[in-house]
């Protein structure tokens, strides 16, 4: 949560110095509450999780370049709630190049690339025609990501962010953002600096959003660029403390870049070879560094798989070990994510095995398991 107080200006007359502190003090924080704010702001230090001192930034309401654009408003005197029945079920007894899962509270969410959707769930054990549909106003979404008020999803060829909330029990798309860059393709929320990253996969942009605390209207608040990606394709980023790491896309110099956070500043550069060009994620754990790998530098699917590399310089010696096989191999791996200490990989090109579930340990992959 953000708090940013007004300076206050205090006069030299006598009369301020002997007023008590203790008088003082309850009267600025009185004021502070008001909520009334000059464009004179102080930003005032907060504890991250870790515990360091951070600084925090000003609210989104005060300072961003676009509000998103209201859909529906969910407090409205003019909204009408959902019927349970016409809640769409999903209609597909299968995935059709599935690119995300995650999972917020007690609901599954699966998005479903080739047929247009994201459907939800409360378990990873019924058939996939028991799920129902968040939504199928995407053309190619690929990730979905919330803080548990709002969730984001990448209308990634229509260039758009949809966002939805949910109310007693039932998801509203409730604002839009156009105007995304070219094809966003990864969404990510990131708790230390209550900020949604949205990436636009074609041009280097990533889109900086936020919502004011208690308010789930949302808002564009930067757009940073990374100009060595500006002609790539890069398919995802990795956050890590205080690093974002940006995967290898191609056309261009095949490359990880390690870049700084709050700036974006590139801190090292970590040359790859053509064959794993096309890479799609990078997943630090245990040690290592595992990371899906798409296409080589000529977009050849032939050269798809899952490495791991404790160093990420030695990927350009080729020091790394495949482990593609702990999947049957063959397809093309996509995105990985953490769920309940549990690992989810989505994967294409091979039937009946489109979502996985697997442990990651000191000692590599274990218990490795088809979800769907």
């Amino acid at each position: 949560m953000n708090r940013i107080f007004r300076k206050l200006p205090i006069k030299k007359h006598l009369s301020s110095y002997i007023l008590p502190l203790v008088i003082l003090l309850p009267v600025m924080g009185t004021l502070t509450a008001c909520g009334a704010l000059t464009t004179d702001q102080a930003e005032v230090p907060a504890l991250s999780q870790d515990g360091t001192l951070q600084t925090t930034a000003p609210l989104p309401s005060e300072n961003h370049l676009r509000a998103f654009t209201v859909v529906q408003d969910l407090e409205s005197e003019n909204f009408t709630p959902a019927a349970a029945q016409d809640i769409p079920q999903n209609a597909f007894g299968d995935l059709s190049v599935p690119t995300y899962i995650t999972k917020v509270e007690d609901t599954w969410f699966i998005v479903d690339c080739y047929h247009d959707q994201v459907i939800y769930h409360d378990n990873l054990t019924d058939p996939l025609t028991d799920w129902q549909v968040l939504t199928n106003e995407i053309d190619k979404g690929h990730t979905i990501a919330s803080d548990g008020t709002v969730y984001l999803v990448d209308d990634t060829e229509g260039n758009r962010i949809l966002v939805f909330e949910k109310k007693e029990g039932v998801f509203y798309h409730t604002q839009t953002l156009d105007e995304v860059g070219n094809r966003p393709h990864y969404i990510v929320y990131d708790a230390p600096t209550d900020t949604f990253y949205v990436w636009s996969s074609m041009n280097g942009e990533m889109y900086l959003c936020r919502h004011d605390p208690g308010d789930p209207l949302m808002y564009l608040t930067e757009i940073r660029t990374v100009d060595a990606l500006k002609d790539a394709y890069v398919r995802s980023f990795t956050i890590d403390g205080d690093d974002i790491y940006f995967v290898s896309g191609i056309p261009g110099s095949p490359a990880i870049l390690r870049a700084d956070l709050s700036t974006f500043e590139i801190r090292e550069t970590y040359p790859v070879p053509d064959e794993m060009a096309g890479m799609i994620q990078l997943t630090p754990a245990e040690g290592y560094y595992y990371i899906t790998i798409s296409t080589d530098i000529t977009g050849s699917q032939d050269y798809a798989t899952i490495i791991r590399t404790k160093n990420l310089k030695d990927l350009a010696e080729g020091k790394y070990e495949d482990i593609y096989a702990n999947f049957i191999g063959g397809g093309t791996p996509y995105y990985i994510t953490k769920i309940d200490n549990i690992y989810y990989l989505t994967e294409h090109r091979i039937p009946g095995h489109a979502i996985w579930k697997f442990d990651i340990t000191k000692d590599g992959i274990s218990n490795v398991e088809a979800v769907y």
